[in-house]
């Protein structure tokens, strides 16, 4: 794999690229480096959550001229119209590596042959796709989402057991994320696999909270409108619970105690909120996957072959808990 030292022109819409590492962000104008780096461009989903934003920030703080590379970031704005542009600008500029977080999992074949002609691998992060060629891109990084919606379910077992309720009937709304995202698929997939060894559970309503907290309040004060028997919210993220919990106070009632809460993604504000009595649970999604495509990215400089999936370590963490990890937390 080339090591560059060109002249990058950043032409693409202002609001598309949210970040050039050391570099002012303005259209129209020419860059050029002193240096020999890895010029990697990475398409970003969005900012919508705390999780996503810790994840941008492992990728800046780990893809830095200090450690030989050039940062190219674009925001997708949760649209993958956005992406597929940010893709097209970055084959235009040539650069060595694009990396991609998939807004959904379909849509990319196209796009992807595009970068396969071009010869520029393509590392897959967080969320996956659906391509009838998988050599299309050299590998993925991220969380394990079908374990991480088993573990939510298997945890919610365990507690219901301990307090006496493991054969109540248990009425659940789920704050889905994106529709069609990897995470939302996973993790409904995986809670719905333990909520099938247990008939007294009552799968109410899921609707899409879109990965937000305004759209998570929103879609929870319809479910409390509805439903006057609510036990337990899922929330595919932990921005959605938050706005589970605004909307659950809103309504004169006890997130946490009244209302059973089950996150993902145990960013710090999820402690904060677990401390508080406001959450039960999140499971954790680590966000820190800058370190390890740079570790793949190095692989491949040498000519190594790289597994294709790769997971990402990630943990449990109940309410009992948070006091105790808070501050541990590095997002």
């Amino acid at each position: 794999m080339k090591i560059v030292k060109r002249l990058l022109t950043l032409s693409i819409i202002a609001a598309m690229l949210i970040s050039c590492m050391a570099c002012k962000k303005k259209t129209q104008e020419s860059y050029s480096y002193e240096k020999d780096l890895i010029v990697v461009g990475y398409v970003q989903v969005g900012a919508e959550s705390d999780w996503r934003r810790a994840n941008t920030l492992s990728f800046e703080n780990t893809f830095t001229e200090e450690n030989g590379y050039k940062l190219l970031l674009a925001d997708g704005q949760q649209k993958t119209e956005n992406q597929i542009e940010a893709i097209r600008y970055f084959i235009q500029q040539d650069v060595d590596y694009i990396v991609l977080a998939p807004n959904v999992e379909t849509g990319w074949e196209g796009i992807l042959m595009e970068t396969k002609e071009a010869g520029i691998p393509v590392i897959l992060t967080d969320r996956q796709i659906k391509v009838s060629d998988d050599s299309l891109y050299v590998c993925w990084v991220g969380g394990n989402f079908e374990k991480e919606g088993k573990d939510a379910g298997r945890w919610l077992a365990d507690y219901l057991e301990k307090q006496g309720r493991a054969d109540e009937i248990i009425n659940i709304v789920t704050l889905q994320g994106t529709i069609g995202s990897s995470p939302q698929v996973g993790r409904t997939r995986g809670f719905a696999a333990v909520m099938a060894e247990h008939p007294n559970w009552r799968m109410l309503d899921m609707q899409s909270g879109e990965f937000t907290q305004s759209k998570g309040q929103e879609v929870m004060e319809g479910f409390l409108k509805r439903f006057d028997d609510i036990d337990v919210v899922i929330a595919e993220n932990d921005n959605m619970a938050f706005g589970a919990i605004d909307a659950i106070k809103a309504a004169g009632l006890d997130p946490g105690d009244d209302i059973i809460i089950v996150s993902f993604d145990a960013v710090r504000a999820a402690f904060e909120a677990m401390i508080a009595g406001d959450l039960n649970v999140s499971v954790e999604c680590n966000p820190l996957h800058g370190p390890r495509v740079a570790e793949i990215i190095q692989r491949l400089e040498r000519g190594e072959e790289v597994d294709k999936i790769q997971y990402v370590d990630e943990g449990i963490f109940p309410a009992e808990t948070a006091a105790e990890l808070i501050g541990t937390r590095p997002y």
